[in-house]
């Protein structure tokens, strides 16, 4: 027999309480465990719902009914971590909450000279934080700079000064790859950078305050020539090598193609020629995910709370790219943390739990601006000849902007013109059809495969200074980032120039699972493979 609806309805007053009306706490600045408990009676009063109006069977309209939901409010312990998080930065000292950037005790390298970036800015005096290992020799040619990671500080390896083990820790020493026992090591954080050199968080010298996003847009070109500055001053007329993996690896490239005669060998791990659309995707959404936060305040958060929401989410996005699925599917699977407890919306997974732990120990070790400008750096990478000529046109014309400055007259910003505006389209983008494809390449050229074996005129052209120059160009199957065909583009464009001197070495999985973040992690194989090459 069927009950009807309305039975039910009906015969649910005499099994319950009386209504109660649903109230949802207005919002103030509670502390921590207040706002928890604000979070969970929000959560609570919005699982009570008021039933539709029911009639009888004589048509009667019935009152109104409540009644409490089946289902318990869900916890949200990670975002109530985010809310302690701000609280906690919001009671800070009014000198300041944004964390102190900061990996220990390192060397700097002061620049009153200033220094013209690619895109037109102009650095009136510069700061480049450095460490190094080893001893220079009386020729100074035993030296070699080591370019670091987009995040990564000066301190690759303990000093006696800063004894905390560095990035690089393993790879540094008396017979260790980089042999301090041969050779002179510098690593550098770059310009841009917050360990140290000049970046948003540093003090514009025109007005006293920080740079925040008044901070010029860099090149990779631009942190290697502000890096070739710390040369000149140590008196090192030539680099007995430039090694370099990831962010570390272009800029190795880019230091033997703007300085070839001053570059005796090259070693790129994990990197590429010019930074490809995934990559560039990739580091995209990282941007956007932290600009996004509230507390980013276009850049203009230095004093107040920083967007450690967003640091925090661009990182587990980052995370996501530095390893392999292989590496995790035997780390951990489908493993649940509690699988006693029941699923819940934040981290549950262990994979989920793996990548929260990342951006919970990241948010607040690294300056939110400094990702900014130092990834968006990598997107513009390219050594292709046509880039590079663009690049070179646009300094000439800015060499009086620069003579300017130094003549000590009155440089108006404004003078960047549209440099320093862009403006979205009214029309959202859309796939073009072939006939379009063809009207935007005229010349009709045919366009470079994916892992082609001849790779495009315009690069080959681009890495012609590096055509006598030994370089060791190492890939790792596993690294989605950096997949292993950019490095194959790299070696074979460096022979198409006529270099006969490339070491291409690429790790198949049999050796290595770890993905990008192969180069911090095989001493073995990438460490090996260095030492020989260097060797």
């Amino acid at each position: 027999m069927n009950i009807t609806r309305s039975a039910v309805a009906a015969a649910r007053p005499a099994l319950r309480p009386p209504p109660q009306s649903i109230h949802i706490a207005h919002r103030i600045s509670p502390s921590p465990s207040s706002t928890r408990w604000q979070s969970t009676q929000v959560s609570r009063n919005l699982h009570q719902r008021v039933s539709l109006k029911t009639q009888g069977a004589t048509g009667a309209a019935a009152e109104p009914q409540t009644y409490e939901s089946t289902n318990p409010a869900l916890s949200f312990p990670c975002l109530d971590a985010v809310e302690s998080r701000s609280a906690s930065l919001s009671r800070r000292s009014l000198s300041g909450p944004e964390p102190s950037y900061t990996t220990g005790n390192h060397q700097n390298f002061y620049s009153r000279q200033p220094l013209l970036l690619d895109w037109g800015g102009i650095l009136p005096e510069f700061n480049v934080a450095y460490e190094s290992w080893g001893a220079l020799n009386n020729e100074k040619s035993n030296a070699i700079l080591l370019h670091t990671g987009l995040s990564a500080s000066s301190h690759a390896h303990s000093t006696e000064a800063n004894p905390k083990p560095g990035w690089w820790e393993k790879f540094i020493g008396s017979g260790k790859p980089l042999d301090t026992d041969k050779y002179f090591v510098i690593c550098t954080n770059v310009i841009g950078g917050c360990y140290g050199s000049t970046g948003p968080s540093s003090i514009d010298p025109a007005n006293g305050e920080r740079y925040a996003t008044r901070f010029p847009i860099l090149t990779m070109e631009d942190m290697v020539r502000a890096q070739f500055r710390l040369l000149d001053a140590l008196g090192i007329q030539k680099l007995y090598a430039s090694v370099g993996s990831s962010m570390g690896g272009m800029q190795s490239l880019a230091a033997g193609t703007l300085f070839s005669e001053q570059v005796g060998r090259i070693v790129s791990i994990s990197g590429c020629a010019r930074s490809h659309p995934y990559s560039i995707a990739m580091r995209h959404t990282q941007r956007q995910v932290l600009m996004m936060d509230p507390n980013w305040s276009r850049g203009f958060y230095y004093g107040g709370i920083p967007p450690h929401g967003g640091m925090k989410l661009a990182r587990e996005i980052a995370t996501v790219t530095y390893r392999s699925g292989p590496e995790w599917e035997q780390r951990f699977g489908r493993r649940r943390a509690d699988p006693s407890r029941p699923p819940a919306l934040c981290p549950d997974f262990l994979i989920e739990t793996y990548l929260d732990h990342a951006g919970e120990k990241w948010c607040l070790e690294y300056d939110p601006n400094s990702l900014l400008y130092v990834s968006k750096a990598m997107d513009l990478f390219d050594l292709g000849q046509e880039h590079r000529n663009r690049i070179n046109k646009l300094r000439a014309q800015n060499e009086g902007k620069l003579q300017a400055f130094v003549a000590g007259q009155n440089v108006n910003a404004g003078t960047n013109g549209d440099l320093c505006n862009l403006t979205l389209p009214d029309k959202p983008y859309e796939e073009q059809d072939q006939s379009a494809d063809a009207t935007a390449n005229p010349e009709n050229e045919p366009i470079a495969a994916i892992d082609s074996h001849e790779p495009p005129a315009d690069l080959v052209a681009g890495l012609k200074p590096l055509a006598n120059t030994p370089t060791l160009v190492l890939g790792v199957a596993s690294d989605i980032l950096f997949p292993a065909w950019q490095q194959r583009e790299i070696a074979t464009t460096l022979r198409r120039t006529g270099n006969r001197n490339v070491t291409h070495i690429e790790l198949g999985e049999e050796k290595s699972l770890f993905g990008h973040d192969t180069f911090l992690l095989d001493l073995e194989n990438v460490g090996g493979s260095v030492k020989d090459f260097l060797g």
